[in-house]
């Protein structure tokens, strides 16, 4: 695994832990009309979350199918390289 994915990671897991911390913090009195709590931004933080997670795992990068790979070695034959 690349370094840079393991500091993806853990990136990823210090924004959902603040994601949980803003959702799960209680409002001021003010704020507390009704009762609950949660925040727009905790959610945010939660999907940046997860979209840093797949990244860092390396469920993004390309592996080419093995047509992919027939046909470019074709094309690279035809061309004379």
């Amino acid at each position: 695994m690349d370094p840079l994915q393991l500091v993806e990671l853990a990136a990823a897991a210090l924004i959902l832990a603040g994601g949980v911390f803003l959702y799960r913090r209680k409002p001021a009195a003010a704020d507390a009309d009704d009762g609950q709590y949660g925040s727009q931004g905790a959610v945010l933080l939660f999907v940046i979350a997860i979209i840093i997670a797949i990244h860092g795992s390396g469920a993004l990068q390309y592996h080419p199918t093995a047509s992919e790979i027939e046909t470019y070695q074709g094309l690279k034959q035809m061309s004379g390289h």
